[in-house]
């Protein structure tokens, strides 16, 4: 794999049963290598959250594997892609609330999706799990579809008070729940030395921009025995500190070492 990659999740210190989802897949192509790496965070009583995550796990990585190789041998144009990403993420919307409705059941899931392309980089978002790229400083990547961070962006809130707002769970936004769902897509271009980190929610409440900072610098990973290391400490902070969701992160950096050596 030309990418090296780290992912942790755990059940965390209240809840019964894991609901988040997460997904690391990779490929060679003649352009070079592409990842696809997702995070989901279920919800839904008993396990249907956990249904409804794996449901989109399961539907992007079968993406990832039979459709996306056609797209690419078909030549498509590279910066069409995400939009036939977005398409399979709106049958999978539609398909879990069909099974919701028929069911008599409420469940959904969050999707953070990073999608690696050769130079480019393409983030889907639906919901508050999110995602970073780490070099020397920390930039979040994503905006939360949630109350707190609308009315952080409004101005009627602090940053401070949204972190601690009792409000800061309920979502604008998932897959599974409503028939129209806000996609939203954002790209760039992957830079040298740089990695990137989704997470769930359960993670960065409790953790401080300048501790994954100080915990993740990609400068320092050689081996991704090292990264999961980090991953596992920085999960162990969030439940000592009593978060109570469950708590997943994923690293991907590209493996510039392997990069060069093919060209």
């Amino acid at each position: 794999m030309a990418f090296q990659v780290a992912y942790h999740t755990d059940i965390g210190i209240k809840k019964k049963t894991n609901q988040d989802g997460l997904l690391l897949k990779s490929a060679k192509t003649p352009e070079g290598e592409i990842g696809l790496f997702i995070i989901c965070d279920g919800m839904g009583g008993l396990s249907h959250g956990e249904l409804a995550s794996a449901t989109v796990i399961r539907g992007m990585s079968e993406w990832f594997d039979q459709e996306l190789p056609e797209l690419l041998e078909g030549g498509i144009a590279e910066n069409d892609i995400p939009g036939k990403l977005e398409e399979r993420v709106r049958e999978l919307n539609q398909k879990i609330l069909e099974y919701g409705e028929a069911s008599n059941i409420k469940l959904g899931t969050t999707i953070t999706a990073l999608l690696i392309l050769h130079k480019q980089y393409y983030i889907l978002q639906i919901g508050d799990s999110r995602a970073y790229s780490i070099n020397d400083r920390l930039i979040k990547l994503t905006e939360d579809q949630t109350l707190v961070e609308r009315e952080l962006q409004r101005g009627n809130i602090t940053a401070e008070q949204a972190r601690i707002d009792p409000r800061r769970n309920v979502l604008l936004q998932c897959v599974g729940a409503t028939k129209d769902i806000n996609v939203v897509i954002t790209s760039g271009e992957v830079e040298r030395g740089t990695m990137f980190m989704l997470c769930t929610d359960g993670f960065y409440h409790e953790i401080r921009d300048e501790e994954i900072l100080a915990h993740l610098n990609p400068q320092s990973f050689t081996e991704e025995k090292h990264m999961k290391e980090k991953l596992i400490e920085l999960v162990e902070l969030a439940k000592e500190r009593q978060e109570t969701d469950n708590i997943s992160i994923l690293l991907a950096k590209r493996d510039m070492g392997r990069v060069l050596a093919s060209q």
